[in-house]
């Protein structure tokens, strides 16, 4: 079993910077991957980014790359999400979520086994 909490999301002006932590407790933190996706109003649940159990390798949406970081601390059981140049777009609720098990695509959401409570995000124009 995973718990996972998020913190950080709020209302930013377009061009601003946001950071998401998820905190993680239960099965030991650096045996699996997270990602982070995002749903907006009225849209499917999306991929945005992904960490590897060691952090070395990372992968991002194309709407995000250059803009986001996504890094993790294994020390503290938590992984973040830096986002740079917010746009009006990046409006969504984000979720942090687990991938134990390494079975699927990383893109898909039906690969990941727990997700956070999700964090509001809005960038206004």
């Amino acid at each position: 079993q995973v718990q996972l909490v998020e913190s950080g999301g709020g209302l930013v002006q377009a061009g601003g910077s946001l950071r998401l932590a998820c905190a993680a407790s239960g099965r030991t933190f650096s045996t699996y991957a997270m990602g982070w996706f995002r749903q907006g109003p009225g849209k499917e649940r999306e991929f945005v980014a992904r960490i590897s159990r060691n952090g070395g390798t990372t992968y991002y949406a194309d709407s995000v790359k250059g803009r986001f970081t996504i890094s993790r601390d294994n020390a503290k059981n938590t992984v973040y999400l830096q986002m740079n140049s917010l746009k009006p777009e990046d409006t969504a609720v984000y979720y942090c979520a687990a991938d134990l098990y390494y079975g699927g695509r990383y893109t898909s959401k039906d690969s990941y086994d727990y997700w956070g409570q999700g964090s509001q995000v809005t960038v206004s124009s």
